[in-house]
């Protein structure tokens, strides 16, 4: 399996071990593009992003691997938005500094967030959209 691919299936894992102020079904997928009616109920995506390898050693190398946690769901009004962005939050609380207990040999990174809501998402279909991406280093 790939070495990015099995990152992000051990994120998936791992968030949904997790306690979260809201129940989450994380899910790995390659394109996360749902329906208005799929977004009724929260999605948590997780998404392979990139892979950038560089020399470690003269027989190893670092490969530095991005994954996307994508939530969304359809809003009613605009007062829902803060839980949501607590519970994007508390995903990123969950996840960094912390290895993966599925790839152990993967190190955390950093998490940046962005877009914190998609503006787009929000005027043109009520649905909110977040995305962190998360950085995990792998040496092979």
């Amino acid at each position: 399996m790939s070495t990015i691919i099995a990152i992000a299936d051990a994120v998936a894992a791992h968030l949904n071990a997790g306690t979260f102020s809201q129940p989450i079904s994380a899910e790995r997928v390659y394109q996360p593009a749902f329906t208005l009616e799929e977004l009724k109920d929260l999605r948590v995506s997780v998404v392979p992003r990139s892979t950038a390898i560089t020399t470690a050693s003269r027989d190893s190398s670092t490969f530095e691997c991005a994954v996307d946690v994508g939530v969304q769901k359809k809003i009613g009004d605009e007062s829902e938005i803060n839980g949501l962005l607590d519970l994007v939050e508390e995903i990123a609380d969950h996840l960094r500094l912390k290895r993966l207990p599925g790839a152990p040999e993967a190190a955390w990174v950093a998490i940046t967030h962005e877009p914190v809501a998609s503006t787009d998402a929000l005027v043109e279909h009520r649905a909110f959209t977040s995305v962190l991406t998360v950085t995990y280093r792998v040496r092979r």
